[in-house]
């Protein structure tokens, strides 16, 4: 399903570079628009494929956002994270401080919790990629594996995770989740015995209770997009 589900996505994401590539207007959320229309495609495409079930949506979001301001940055000598903060003004506001009858989750606990989740975080230039996981992944060592999930629980140690919020059905998770991740982390990470064993244990206990981390999966995919763009991995 995983597989199909990226296939689907091929195009949009050729898309995403394309309009990075050719946007020459000096108002960057007019290409975040642009990008948004082509991304509401994709999930209908990834919904197609996947027979209705959300593989990709929080992919489709970051990843397009990434794809495009990278490929805007470099034709235009331009700081890549600034780029999608300009790319994403007002885009809390425009989605998030409103009141209707079908919202969608991240709207949902932006009302309760006043959590922005991936909107904010794209408002914001994704910090937690460009201070914590980017310079995190840099500098780790060992096999792709471990490295790949020593930088995800970097990002559960400060991320706070909409798609594990929903899942738990409250806030509380979030604290919990950290201090677990800085646990495996002070063991030594998945490159430890000691912290192997952690990791799969927490797996464990976060299967039985139905959590996921798919917030912090999708900052992780954008830090791999970035770490592959810029020499890390």
């Amino acid at each position: 399903m995983f597989i199909d589900s990226s296939l689907s996505l091929q195009p949009y994401f050729e898309d995403a570079v394309k309009i990075g590539k050719t946007f020459n207007d000096n108002d960057l959320t007019k290409m975040f628009s642009t990008l948004r229309t082509k991304g509401v495609l994709a999930e209908k495409a990834m919904f197609t494929a996947t027979h209705n079930t959300n593989t990709h949506k929080g992919a489709i979001f970051a990843l397009g956002i990434f794809a495009c301001a990278e490929s805007y940055s470099k034709k235009n000598q331009t700081d890549l994270f600034a780029t999608i903060r300009k790319m994403s003004k007002g885009l809390v506001e425009h989605d998030l401080v409103k009141d209707n009858q079908q919202q969608t989750a991240g709207e949902k606990e932006y009302q309760k919790y006043g959590k922005s989740g991936a909107r904010g975080e794209a408002g914001d230039g994704y910090p937690i990629v460009k201070d914590i996981a980017l310079p995190f992944l840099k500098n780790s060592t060992g096999d792709i594996q471990t490295r790949l999930l020593d930088t995800l629980m970097k990002i559960a140690t400060i991320a706070s995770d909409s798609n594990l919020i929903k899942r738990a059905g409250n806030i509380n998770v979030i604290p919990w989740l950290r201090q677990h991740a800085k646990q495996y982390l002070q063991l030594g990470g998945y490159g430890t015995t000691q912290g192997k064993e952690y990791l799969l244990n927490l797996n464990k206990e976060m299967t039985k209770r139905n959590y996921s981390l798919g917030g912090c999966a999708d900052l992780l995919i954008v830090t791999i997009f970035i770490g592959l763009e810029r020499g890390y991995l």
